[in-house]
């Protein structure tokens, strides 16, 4: 019967037809084995943990972990999402998803069928001919980013490293290169931070191929690839114990590899379900570490992990609305419409060096780091408007940077009719993975000149202005009865600036024309006052 396009939108709500198809399968089939024991691409077996202070307990993280002191530091991360999504470039980083689902139709229009050409096939397509690391690398240092995380493994199960324990690997199919190992080297070379991000935890039921789409998922050649993929959602904790050893010995190779002082597990970690293969992995980790006498962390979302763990949130709209109190949390956002690169059905649209810049800012005043997604095409070369936003921003960080790095929150993190009076409902941030109702968002106005946010480093307070005053900038959290104020230097000035103080404001007078007309502006303040609550 041809596939026809409400088919597919119909499958898109899967739950109970790929249940029906599941049922239809032989038992060997529907079991999540992978390949059979023996083959290249069977299942890994975890290795032991090794000796070291941490047990796989959450007593002994709760005891013995201790975010490291380079997070607060650095700031300000680079993210990247690229694989053999990028080669189709349609929709978004999900591809694999789509074309067995919902997007059924257009795959066989511009590729074939999905059983005669399935999401395997992109692996010979992706030569990765432009991909230079220290090209990105050097990008990154002018970016003015302290970090790296690349993603290792999304959920398509596709290990962009070297692997000695699966084949399906960059470095033994299409580039037949170590992308991975490539970058470590490239980065450490530029004294960036080198982290990784696996999402294996979420492939063994990312792809289920909808009702009535023909796919090659099931033949047993490619069981070491795509699972087989069982139905269900991604978070629900199903995933068999084979699958979980598999996934603990790829984290264990990924650490014994590259050696990674940040380790991001998407949300497929979060059920307590799997809490005895994720303690096991963040033993082997820390303990790995502590060997190699150096700092490292994990990030993960919500309470995924109930210790030893940096909390991450996805998305500036899920992040702490105030001062939130962690010892070190992160955001990772992206800096386009999409996580992963895309042309279809639309371009993905890339944002302003601004907008980068004013989220890095706010998230520095409530105590955070920015790790920011960018999106290389599948030939790796990184598109030239991801660039100019990057190389703005690091324009901005090299007059104001010493605002952001090592910076905390000050008593207070903002002023302004943006900032409201008390904590909203919402202040601890949200999730991209409990479920819930839908939430509209707030609005708020754009920017004025009245709006401001702080940050403290090195004995100073740091006022951020969002948009420069017609005539001077008044800062109303220092008044006369709040703080004595000695000198106002304006960051990328050396002179100081005239202020006189009010029983209302700080009035400082500013020079005649900004240093950029669209960029916002830092004021370093100093004198008497109370840099921590």
């Amino acid at each position: 019967m041809p596939l026809s396009r409400r088919r597919f939108l119909t499958g898109s709500a899967q739950l109970t037809g790929a249940a029906l198809v599941a049922s239809a399968l032989p038992a060997r089939l529907r079991a999540q084995t992978g390949a059979p024991s023996g083959s290249p691409d069977a299942y890994a077996t975890a290795k032991p943990l090794p000796a070291g202070p941490f047990q796989p307990t959450w007593e002994s993280l709760r005891d013995n972990y201790r975010v490291p002191s380079w997070l607060n530091q650095a700031k300000f991360g680079i993210f990247i999402h690229w694989g053999l999504y990028s080669i189709p470039a349609r929709i978004n980083e999900w591809y694999e998803r789509h074309m067995y689902t919902t997007d059924a139709q257009w795959h066989t229009e511009h590729y074939g069928p999905p059983d005669k050409f399935g999401y395997k096939d992109f692996i010979p397509l992706f030569k990765a001919p432009n991909y230079d690391p220290h090209q990105w690398a050097d990008l990154f240092v002018r970016a003015g980013a302290r970090y790296v995380v690349p993603v290792a493994e999304h959920h398509d199960g596709f290990a962009m490293w070297n692997s000695e324990i699966t084949p399906w690997c960059a470095g033994k199919m299409g580039p037949h290169r170590d992308l991975i190992g490539e970058l470590a080297s490239a980065a450490r070379a530029r004294n960036l931070i080198f982290g990784l991000s696996s999402h294996r935890m979420e492939h063994h039921d990312f792809a289920y191929p909808a009702p009535g789409v023909p796919n090659d998922q099931f033949d047993p050649k490619y069981a070491g690839f795509y699972g087989p993929p069982i139905p269900g959602e991604m978070n629900e904790g199903n995933a068999s114990q084979a699958f979980q050893e598999d996934w603990l010995a790829r984290v264990q190779e990924l650490v014994d590899k590259y050696r990674p002082e940040l380790i991001y597990f998407d949300n497929g970690v979060n059920p307590r379900a799997y809490d005895d293969v994720k303690l096991r992995a963040a033993a082997y980790y820390y303990n790995r570490a502590a060997e190699w006498h150096s700092s490292v962390t994990l990030a993960t979302k919500d309470v995924a992990y109930l210790f030893g763990s940096v909390q991450d949130f996805e998305k500036q709209q899920r992040a702490p609305k105030w001062i939130y109190p962690a010892a070190g949390w992160q955001v990772d956002d992206a800096i386009g419409s999409t996580w992963g690169y895309t042309e279809s059905p639309k371009p993905e649209t890339i944002r302003s060096a601004q907008s980068v810049i004013c989220e890095l800012f706010e998230i520095a005043s409530l105590g955070g780091n920015l790790l920011l997604n960018i999106s290389p095409r599948g030939d790796g070369s990184i598109p030239d408007n991801q660039q100019q936003a990057l190389l703005a921003t690091g324009d901005w960080l090299r007059i104001n940077g010493e605002a952001i790095y090592n910076s905390r929150p000050w008593v207070r993190f903002g002023e302004g009719p943006l900032i409201p009076p008390e904590p909203p409902g919402d202040w601890k941030g949200g999730s991209t993975d409990q479920p819930g109702p839908s939430i509209a968002r707030q609005k708020h106005p754009d920017p004025s000149e009245a709006d401001f946010r702080f940050t403290v480093t090195s004995g100073s307070l740091y006022a951020f202005g969002y948009k420069w005053p017609s005539s001077q900038a008044a800062v109303t959290s220092l008044a006369t009865d709040r703080a004595r104020v000695e000198r106002v230097t304006l960051l990328g000035h050396s002179a100081p600036l005239s202020f006189r103080q009010t029983r209302d404001a700080l009035v400082v007078t500013l020079p005649a024309a900004p240093p950029s007309s669209e960029m916002p502006y830092v004021l370093r303040i100093n004198g008497s006052m109370p840099l921590s609550s």
